[in-house]
This record gives structure tokens, C-alpha cells and sequence, in this order.
């Protein structure tokens, strides 16, 4: 059995960039099909210019949302990332820093609002992991960083995007498969996204008297710039095989599930969350 599924490479820097990768991740399916479900929205998406939000971001645009990336510091892919919404016809502002800071994520809402006049969705996708072998090596800095960007920013954001969150509109969180799976090796990761999964439960129940939504959708191993920057080139070379369809997956067949939970037809639908996964049976 071949359990090779990508080039070996590594990346020396975090947050990691897409244009380094070989193949670089598929954002956008050649079959996709936009139906106009998100038409006259406006979206904040976190960690916008790459990976999984970069195609998020792409997605909701040609759906018809105007979107706001919000990145770290990788201007290279976020520049391309509203290049290409722009080819597709969309509306999109990119807003750079640091989402651990709730002073930040004020101005990123501010803009927004003084831009478009509006939020309907919020989509918290921003996340680091800093794999370790075992607890001794994990320093106290480390996974305050870890829970800082994973989960205080999603309370940051979300609090001061509610004020202009009206009935109808959609939270949406990304967690991941190790919150039920766990990873040995990612232990401040996995637990900042079972405090994910937890946080969207707990809010949606929070907020359904206001009629916001709130969901996650929990991602397995998806081809993103997280992982040749994280990983060795030899765990980056398996990434994926583990899986029952043996391959990692791409940005593109996760985003139709943040359509999907930000649309209508998903009115129904709330404190859920979506594995997409490649096919890991978890339970929740």
C-alpha cells in the first residue's frame, strides 16, 4: 500500500502561505455551480487569505456575499485571494492583524460596518498548531498562544459583531476532527477546538432566542498552509493516508458546507456541527 499522498516539504515560518506549496491547495472545484444563496450578504471571515477560508471566502463571493478577509500577515495570499474574488465579480476588503486582540477585531467590525453598512455572517476560521511530542515540551507560552488565536478570538469577534447581528444572520466556527478523535501530538490544538465545538453549542442555544445561528463545521486533514508549516516533510508526505479515503482533502470540499450552514436552507439548522473528514466516523 502506498501511503505517500504529497510531495515532501516544509515550511519554516507560521503562519504558513499557500503560494509555497507544491501542488498549491484547490480553492474552487471546476464543477461548482453558485445558485445565488447568499445574495446581498456581507461576511467576515477569519483567516480569509488562505486554506480553508481562502476557498470560503471565494465560495460566498460567488454566491453573491461581499466579504471581508481578515489574516495575520500574509499579504501575498490574501492579495491573491481578492484578486481572484474580484475575477469572479465579488466585493471583497482585506484587513490585516491579529484577532487575539479584542481591540483589533473591533476595527475589522468597524470597517465592515462603515463599508457596507451591515453583518450577516461571521465566519471564525483563523487557527495555529505547534506540534509536540509530549507535555514536557509544551511551554506555558505556547499554548496561551494556541488558545489565544484558536478560541479568545472567537469570543473577541463574536461580541462585538452581535451588536449588528440581526435575526437570520449565521455564525459559523471551524473546529476540527481531533476534538473527538484527540492527536497525540497536538494537545493545546485539539483541546482549543473541543473548547470550539462547546462554544458553538453552548452559543447557539445562547442566541437562538434572537434568531442567529450558530454551527461549526469540524474539518479532518485538509490540504492548508497549516500543514507544511506545522509538520515535518515526512508527516507531510502521509498527510491524509490515515483517513477510510486515503487522501488529504481540499479547501474546495469543505466550503460547501460553510454555504450550506450560512444559507437558507439551513434555517433549521443550528448547534450542529459538520465532518467533513474524508470519512472518520465520530460521534457529534
Amino acid at each position: 500500500m502506498n501511503d505517500k499522498t504529497l510531495p515532501p516539504q516544509h515550511q519554516q515560518r507560521q503562519p504558513g502561505v499557500e503560494h509555497a506549496m507544491h501542488p498549491e491547495p484547490v480553492y474552487l472545484a471546476d464543477d461548482y455551480r453558485a445558485a445565488g444563496k447568499l445574495t446581498g450578504k456581507v461576511a467576515i471571515i477569519t483567516g480569509g487569505d488562505s486554506g480553508i477560508g481562502r476557498a470560503v471566502a471565494v465560495h460566498y463571493a460567488l454566491e453573491g456575499a461581499k466579504v471581508a478577509l481578515v489574516y495575520l500577515n500574509e499579504d501575498e495570499d490574501a492579495q491573491k485571494t481578492l484578486d481572484e474574488i474580484k475575477h469572479h465579480g465579488g466585493e471583497a476588503i482585506a484587513l490585516a492583524g491579529d484577532v487575539g486582540d479584542g481591540g483589533f477585531c473591533q476595527c475589522v467590525v468597524d470597517a465592515v460596518i462603515a463599508k457596507w453598512g451591515r453583518l450577516d455572517i461571521l465566519i471564525n476560521n483563523a487557527g495555529e498548531q505547534h506540534p509536540e511530542h509530549n507535555l514536557e515540551a509544551l511551554d506555558e507560552a505556547q499554548w496561551e498562544q494556541t488558545f489565544r488565536t484558536n478560541i479568545f478570538a472567537m469570543f473577541h469577534l463574536t461580541k462585538v459583531a452581535l451588536e449588528h447581528l440581526q435575526p437570520g444572520a449565521s455564525i459559523i466556527n471551524t473546529s476540527s476532527v481531533t476534538a473527538y478523535k484527540g492527536n497525540p501530538m497536538l494537545l493545546d490544538y485539539s483541546s482549543t477546538k473541543g473548547a470550539i465545538t462547546s462554544f458553538t453549542r453552548s452559543l447557539s442555544i445562547n442566541l437562538a432566542p434572537r434568531g442567529i445561528r450558530v454551527n461549526g463545521v469540524a474539518p479532518g486533514p485538509i490540504w492548508t498552509p497549516l500543514i507544511p508549516s506545522t509538520f515535518s516533510a515526512e508527516k507531510v508526505s502521509e498527510f491524509g493516508a490515515d483517513t477510510p479515503l486515503g487522501r488529504p482533502g481540499q479547501p474546495a470540499e469543505v466550503a460547501p458546507a460553510f454555504v450550506y450552514l450560512a444559507s437558507n436552507d439551513a434555517s433549521y439548522v443550528t448547534g450542529q456541527m459538520l465532518h467533513v473528514n474524508g470519512g472518520s466516523v465520530v460521534n457529534g
